[in-house]
């Protein structure tokens, strides 16, 4: 058991961390949304999403080592991830990239809230 908590932190940061090959550029972009970044932009803000993504992923990683990091690196996973979700629900007619995303997601928070329960009943 006490090798599941760090196994369900370090699935979440690898969801966090895939979308950092969109900051490399709009190809990779297109390929991870499923639409063209045909606009500075939005290609500007994608880019800038990808690296704040990755920033969660690289703490919810430290968490898998650094277990006073865990109880700030689930809230702001699960807030990430749920955000994602939500918008997902509320605007709709997301394309098949997108759902991937937010199906992946889904799997991220799933982790997150078992580590959470899990780490909760070992301090209890």
């Amino acid at each position: 058991m006490a090798r599941l908590v760090p196994l369900l932190f370090a699935t979440a940061a690898a969801i966090n961390l895939i979308p950092i090959v969109g900051a490399f550029s709009a190809g990779r972009l297109e390929a991870l949304y499923g639409f063209p970044v045909e606009h500075a932009n939005l290609e500007i803000v994608l880019r800038h999403r990808a690296v704040t993504i990755a920033l969660v992923g690289a703490l919810l990683a430290a968490a898998v080592v650094r277990p006073t990091l865990r109880r700030v690196a689930s809230v702001l996973g699960l807030t990430s991830m749920s955000t994602f979700v939500a918008f997902v629900a509320l605007v709709g007619d997301a394309n098949a990239a997108l759902l991937r995303v937010l199906y992946v997601d889904l799997v991220g928070i799933g982790a997150l809230l078992m580590a959470t329960i899990l780490e909760r009943r070992r301090i209890a």
